[in-house]
């Protein structure tokens, strides 16, 4: 295997042990040693690559978060679906909210690569702004429309809490989300519940 390859190949299957173990323990409980055994490689190959176990974490998340972009696609105008889309993802690998949870105990204040992050989620505000027939605000770049940044985060919350907190569904749910057809139930809930949240501004697109 050329040198090049090689290097791309253990860099991720670094990524890949990194992101089981950040997701079970945590920027504190995770153990580089069982990262490197995971991988087949040893402990001074990932201080090699990444430099820190912090920047590992980072790393991490980088790749998580694109790679959960490029899956979920940028928001349309059914908002209400794209509600539903998330909660899909989610459902399907929970790991990226579990490292997000990590992330926000184990960071006060600025995070790793911040600026392309916020810029990302300015471009999916911008693209729901427009699904929403809101005006644009030409004035400045850096200001975001007010009304989709808001649409935006509750969207989010609504279709992540499900999977983020399951002890709370579980609570309130009892054993409904667990029966057969437990989990489409609240999907569709979910989704019904946004299109009413959307229903103002949505019915302008139709």
């Amino acid at each position: 295997m050329p040198r090049t390859e090689h290097l791309v190949g253990t860099r991720a299957l670094l990524l890949a042990a990194a992101r089981d173990e950040f997701a079970a323990h945590g920027m504190g409980g995770a153990r580089v040693g069982r990262i490197a055994e995971q991988a087949g490689v040893s402990k001074e190959r990932i201080y090699g690559y990444f430099g820190s176990k912090e920047k590992l974490f980072a790393a991490v998340i980088s790749e998580a978060l694109t790679e959960h972009a490029t899956l979920l696609g940028p928001p349309s105008a059914d908002l209400a679906e794209y509600a539903g889309r998330i909660y899909d993802l989610h459902r399907r690998d929970p790991h990226l909210l579990r490292l997000m949870m990590w992330e926000a105990l184990y960071y006060d204040g600025g995070l790793p690569n911040e600026q392309p992050r916020t810029a990302r989620y300015r471009d999916m505000v911008a693209t729901l702004s427009a699904a929403l027939g809101s005006e644009s605000d030409t004035e400045s770049d850096t200001e975001s429309d007010t009304e989709a940044a808001s649409t935006l985060l509750a969207l989010i919350g609504l279709a992540i809490l499900p999977t983020a907190f399951p002890q709370i569904t579980r609570l309130i749910l009892g054993t409904a989300a667990d029966a057969p057809g437990g989990d489409d139930e609240l999907r569709a809930h979910i989704v019904r519940l946004a299109r009413r949240m959307v229903a103002p501004s949505s019915d302008a697109l139709t």
